[in-house]
């Protein structure tokens, strides 16, 4: 399999794609009544397969800070004392009806599952741990998963999106989501896997135009 992190290459400077496979001429922004702060480990900046960087790319308004042992996060630095701080945990509480998005800061924790975790543990104390009911498979195909029941960032998010009604939202970044993903798969080479994600995804009816023109064979 081949990386384009082990192997750097030229890549786009926005989606880190390259450029055979850049997807930027789907990007759209997106809007969403929540604050959305992302806690990116300092590993992480380097990956292009990252979703944490795919969300702060597809919603203008959320806020990125990066994690590092170096220079820990001070809670002053992320908590929005007009909203309460919702983080997601899979030991937390199940998440309350009836709430205003508008009144919610959510932090997510991006990285390995070995650094969020030790993450979590730091910035627990910040707000109210939440618990989701995340069901189903993982479509993030671009690691290795470890055990069922673990999804990515950005599919955290998107379980947060539909407990709160966000459907349209929702839809619009799972489009997003799994265009990342696809167009990854195929910059490392793994068509066959490639065509199996396809095969179960959305993209052929959501953007079947751009799809289709991402698929012609161009100038590498």
């Amino acid at each position: 399999m081949r990386s384009v992190v082990l192997k750097p290459t030229v890549r786009c400077p926005v989606c880190e794609l390259p450029p055979r496979w850049c997807i930027c001429a789907a990007q759209r922004d997106l809007a969403c009544p929540l604050q959305i702060d992302l806690l990116l480990h300092e590993r992480e900046v380097a990956r292009p397969s990252s979703t944490g960087k795919l969300i702060k790319r597809l919603f203008p308004a959320a806020r990125q800070h990066i994690w590092s042992w170096n220079q820990p996060l001070a809670a002053e630095t992320v908590i929005n004392p007009e909203r309460e701080l919702w983080i997601l945990h899979p030991h937390g509480h199940p998440a309350p009806s009836d709430v205003d998005p508008g009144n919610i800061q959510v932090a997510l924790l991006d990285g390995l599952w070995n650094e969020t975790a030790t993450m979590s543990r730091a910035v627990s104390s910040w707000g109210r741990l939440v618990s989701l009911p995340m069901r189903g498979e993982s479509r993030y195909w671009l690691r290795a998963q470890q055990d069922s029941g673990r999804f990515s960032t950005v599919e955290a998010l998107l379980f947060l999106l539909d407990s709160l009604q966000l459907t349209k939202t929702s839809a619009e970044l799972r489009t997003q989501f799994e265009l990342h993903v696809y167009a990854t798969l195929r910059a490392r080479g793994r068509i066959d896997l490639a065509a199996a994600f396809l095969a179960d995804s959305m993209l052929p009816q959501t953007i079947p135009d751009y799809l289709a023109s991402l698929q012609q064979r161009r100038p590498l």
